[in-house]
């Protein structure tokens, strides 16, 4: 075992790769941090700032050979297709999400080298699941086809460790807020577009109801959590299926109160289409005390902090952009 981690991020172009790349590589030399994609990306900080290859998590011998060449010692699974994105082609993705996932967890079988985090959602749970405060241990009964590949995602992630001893780590995200990444398919993706059209052309269409409360987090916190649970001494870890988290809770109305703030003639909107439908199978909110007990999570943004820093670095992206 080489005696410094080297870490390997497959799915990097992704809303989650794109952020943890880049703060894996502050935190660490960039040379340790291997971005890779099912396609070459475009010119920007992604590639500039360290090591890239095209990879498709599909190829079982691909994957072995660069975790080998590598000398790999944790592999961040993310490549997936989201919620709404998934719903349009289920059997795609179905494809990418458990094929994905077994040909990651088969090599760590086989090499016993690395640690691996691989990330579940709020996806899991459905209808009849407690809506508020939704516990740890609950009814899980997806209705999208996203959900139903995290719930047996869960289930095999847990069979792994159980059965052959993968040190496999996993948090079931809610809708997660960056400005560093477009919006990827997601049906919390309005939480970041909202800040986009409201920034650019001081109104939002949305596509779920003004009173729709989803659990949501910021990007820092959620890049937080996920290395902080990857750092977490082995026998911490007591869940291996997935610890639910969350950080705050609030509707698109109350998003939009909260950015009129900043932007007063910002206007919102609404239009649910078929994403209100999966909106409405999923939490309101998360308990996740599990996750603060065992290994101390804590968030750092609340609706208002997290406002005030996406229109703020937003409104740098686009004034940057209009002077070049």
């Amino acid at each position: 075992m080489p005696d410094k981690d080297n870490i390997l991020v497959i799915g990097a172009a992704g809303q989650i790769g794109t952020d943890l790349v880049l703060r894996l590589r502050q935190e660490l030399s960039a040379s340790q941090v291997i971005a890779t994609d099912v396609k070459d990306l475009p010119a920007g900080e992604l590639l500039e700032s360290g090591p890239f290859q095209v990879l498709d998590v599909l190829d079982y011998n691909a994957v072995a050979k660069v975790i080998d060449q590598n000398q790999i010692t944790q592999v961040y699974l993310l490549a997936a297709l989201l919620s709404a994105t998934a719903e349009q082609n289920p059997k795609l993705a179905w494809k990418l999400n458990m094929e994905g996932l077994f040909n990651v967890l088969d090599i760590a079988r086989e090499k016993k080298q690395f640690k691996m985090f691989w990330p579940s959602s709020i996806a899991v749970f459905g209808p009849t699941t407690p809506s508020n405060l939704t516990p740890q241990h609950t009814v899980m009964e997806p209705v999208t086809v996203y959900g139903v590949s995290k719930q047996a995602g869960e289930r095999w992630c847990e069979y792994y460790n159980q059965k052959y001893n993968i040190d496999v780590r996993s948090l079931r995200y809610p809708g997660l807020i960056s400005y560093k990444s477009p919006p990827g398919g997601g049906t919390t993706d309005y939480a970041v577009d909202i800040f986009h059209k409201a920034v650019l052309d001081k109104h939002y269409n949305c596509f779920l109801s003004k009173d729709t409360m989803l659990p949501m987090m910021y990007m820092p916190d959620a890049l937080d959590a996920t290395l902080q649970l990857m750092n977490a001494e082995s026998s911490s870890i007591k869940i291996r299926s997935s610890y639910n988290i969350s950080a705050l809770s609030f509707t698109p109305e109350m998003l939009a109160k909260e950015i009129a703030k900043h932007i007063s003639d910002f206007s919102i909107d609404y239009a649910p289409d078929f994403r209100q439908k999966i909106a409405d199978s999923w939490p309101g909110s998360i308990d996740d005390s599990f996750a603060r007990e065992q290994w101390g999570w804590k968030e750092t943004f609340g609706l208002s902090e997290m406002t005030e820093d996406m229109i703020a670095h937003i409104q740098e992206r686009y004034a940057l952009g209009a002077n070049k």
